[in-house]
């Protein structure tokens, strides 16, 4: 099989030929400290994992009056171009004086100005302030945010490059600058996710207002991807994992939006994947239940999660890929490649069965031993259907 086919072959939980190994995002920090900044493709080739392409294309709606930010900065080819309007507007500042590097982003509207900051190291980026200030500001999202659509022609065009080379993967559209792709996420980034939770028992309505919100803008661009030659595009977010939110909460403010958005993305032709990096097992069920073609990222209790890969896949393994599972913090990093042989194996034996299980990292990693990658790669190959 080539790598696109036994990636498709286990998103259908049919065997493939062999286990497909891949990674999560491969992220720049790691690509610059321990590979002289070779790209990611060139990362795959180098271990043979099976790759993947992230794309993330969308463009204005321009029968609305939208268009590409002018004044955005190069995106990379991971981000996407943002759109803007004449009622929507994205001002940048740099901020002195900071131990990081530190921007204070300006959303310019005609009623008010929505303002963020960001700071960030070469390993990551995080909020200082939130754009969600007021409960007030949700309206001025509601009513002048602009609603990109997918560039199907460039999906099409970049995915008919790839070939069989890989798997094609993409997400559902996130608030611009910070968010992700749940609505329940998005929220949490622009709220910030403690006062997300205390607003569910102060303030229901509200916090169900701020989600719609989110929602219409997110709807707008999954029904904008139909004939876009995506494998896979990512849903939800790690704020809803179990290890943060109850399942009360997923069950009245998670689940509705994102098991809506998951069966529009179906009418659209797109596979879903949902992304929970944290605790799943008391979520299994549910996530399951919002009808996903697979679920991610299954971490370990070593990492903070609470997987357990043969439960998991006895409880959801019929319904869904499963994705992850894999403890990149102690498997490759300060152990013996035998031991990240064992790892891998214990993945295989239980979640592999029958296909429909994909090993990768749960999540990212920024640093590693490329000898432990490549015991990773080898073994993972040699585990034949």
């Amino acid at each position: 099989m080539t790598s696109k086919q036994r990636f498709l072959a286990v998103l259908e939980r049919r065997p493939p030929d062999r286990l497909p190994v891949t990674t999560h995002h491969v992220m720049d920090y790691f690509l610059k400290t321990h590979m002289g900044g070779i790209s990611s493709e060139e990362f795959f080739d180098a271990f043979g994992l099976d790759p993947i392409l992230w794309l993330a294309a969308q463009k204005p709606d321009w029968s609305q009056g939208h268009y590409y930010d002018p004044d955005q900065p190069d995106p990379g080819p991971r981000e996407p171009r943002r759109v803007a309007s004449d009622d929507w507007r994205i001002e940048t500042e740099d901020v002195p004086g900071q131990e990081y590097k530190t921007v204070r982003y300006r959303f310019v509207t005609p009623r008010k100005t929505l303002t963020t900051v960001l700071q960030g190291s070469d390993i990551t980026t995080w909020i200082t302030e939130r754009l969600v200030k007021d409960k007030s500001d949700i309206d001025i999202i509601g009513e002048f945010v602009p609603a990109p659509l997918c560039d199907v022609d460039e999906v099409n065009r970049r995915a008919a490059e790839y070939g069989e080379r890989g798997l094609v993967r993409g997400a559902i559209v996130s608030f611009d600058v910070y968010g992700q792709s749940g609505c329940w996420q998005d929220a949490a980034c622009l709220f910030g996710i403690e006062k997300l939770i205390l607003e569910t028992f102060d303030d229901p309505d509200w916090v169900h207002a701020f989600l719609k919100i989110l929602f219409e803008r997110k709807k707008t661009f999954v029904r904008s991807m139909a004939g876009a030659r995506f494998d896979l595009v990512e849903h939800g977010g790690g704020d809803a994992s179990s290890t943060v939110i109850s399942p009360k909460i997923l069950d009245e403010f998670v689940a509705p939006y994102d098991a809506e958005l998951v069966r529009i993305a179906h009418e659209a032709g797109q596979r879903v994947v949902y992304h929970t990096c944290g605790g799943m097992m008391p979520f299994l069920g549910r996530i399951a239940d919002m009808a996903p073609d697979a679920m991610e990222t299954f971490t370990p209790p070593a990492m903070g999660g609470d997987t357990d890969l043969r439960e998991a896949k006895r409880r959801v393994g019929g319904r869904v890929c499963m994705i992850g599972g894999f403890d990149q913090f102690h498997f490759f990093t300060g152990c013996t490649p035998e031991e990240t042989r064992r790892e891998v194996r214990r993945c295989f034996e239980e979640a592999g069965p029958g296909g429909g299980f994909i090993l990768s990292p749960s999540d990212h990693f920024f640093d590693a031993d490329l000898e432990l990658i490549r015991a990773y790669a080898d073994e993972a190959r040699c585990c034949i259907y």
